[in-house]
């Protein structure tokens, strides 16, 4: 008698060695996300999150004398009764104020260039062209152009405007070099603006075109709500630049002054770990800078989230 394949014991064999290799495959196809993301979380606790935990527990140390030492919220109420790092705190606030300028041009220049206005090509690659330029040369071409006696003020004087020292002025100096440093900066801005417009769906423009929609209303109504998580990222990214990407505007243009008014958080942090070597002191002011970028981040989120949900 023949049996026929697969019956039997090494039918029962056969069937037991399929499903161990289907949920061998199976656990391998769960497995698979965790393996490829491995490294990189390796990367980002080993390089980012365990040097954050160290720089906070050494925030909590003394400096000099005292070094290693614990001297628990001691650089803290010290930072609270520097004036300068209030100065740099309260540039900070200056700069939350100036971020929807700061989004809002790229995001402009992005929508024309969008909407093909004539020359858009050239001007793609002439707004990116900043973006490439290094910030000491940004801030000695500017030191140049806003001078007292500097071609500007040679402008302003021509139609009878009195020369403004742009650069010297506390009360206008941190406005110059925060201007200065989103003309540099806002190139990569536009660039994530476009990518965010390859995902516009174009018959929302067409059909609002067609119900005689102007400019501003197709702006408001139709790109701003599709472009809502690209706004977002774009608004903390600048943030985050503006707050940790500006040492070497503020190092050429205006060294800290005048009189300290164009201190931020990691120009004071700069100070004193270089200059007055007191990293324990600059560690609690990195550690206010972490969390006050933290703090505006989410706030930032949670009202676009908010404005989304409205419209």
């Amino acid at each position: 008698m023949v049996r026929p394949a697969g019956s039997g014991r090494d039918g029962a064999a056969t069937v037991t060695h399929r499903g161990a290799r289907t949920t061998r495959r199976a656990r391998a196809e769960r497995l698979a996300p965790y393996v490829l993301v491995a490294p990189a979380v390796l990367i980002i606790v080993v390089l980012r999150l365990w040097p954050l935990v160290l720089g906070v527990n050494f925030s909590f140390t003394g400096d000099g004398e005292l070094n290693g030492t614990p001297v628990g919220l001691g650089n803290y109420l010290e930072l609270a009764g520097d004036p300068l790092f209030r100065t740099s705190l309260a540039n900070v606030g200056l700069l939350v104020l100036l971020l929807p300028v700061a989004v809002a041009i790229p995001g402009l220049l992005a929508t024309f260039i969008y909407l093909r206005v004539p020359g858009h090509r050239v001007y793609r690659s002439v707004y990116f062209f900043p973006a490439v330029l290094s910030p000491v040369i940004v801030g000695a071409i500017f030191n140049l152009m806003l001078g007292f006696d500097g071609p500007l003020n040679a402008v302003l004087g021509a139609v009878g405007v009195g020369p403004i020292d742009w650069l010297g002025d506390p009360g206008i100096a941190m406005f110059t070099v925060a201007g200065v440093h989103i003309w540099a900066t806002f190139g990569m801005a536009l660039v994530v603006f476009l990518a965010g417009f390859s995902t516009l769906d174009a018959s929302l423009l067409d059909a609002a075109r067609v119900d005689g929609a102007s400019l501003g209303q197709i702006i408001w109504h139709v790109i701003i709500p599709s472009l809502t998580r690209t706004i977002q990222f774009v608004f903390v990214t600048t943030m985050i630049g503006m707050l940790t990407s500006m040492f070497g505007l503020l190092f050429v243009m205006t060294g800290g002054g005048p009189e300290g008014s164009t201190y931020l958080p990691e120009f004071y942090i700069w100070h004193q770990q270089g200059q007055l070597n007191q990293p324990a002191l600059a560690s609690a002011a990195s550690t206010v800078l972490f969390v006050v970028m933290l703090v505006v981040g989410l706030s930032q989120i949670t009202l676009l989230r908010r404005a989304g949900r409205q419209d």
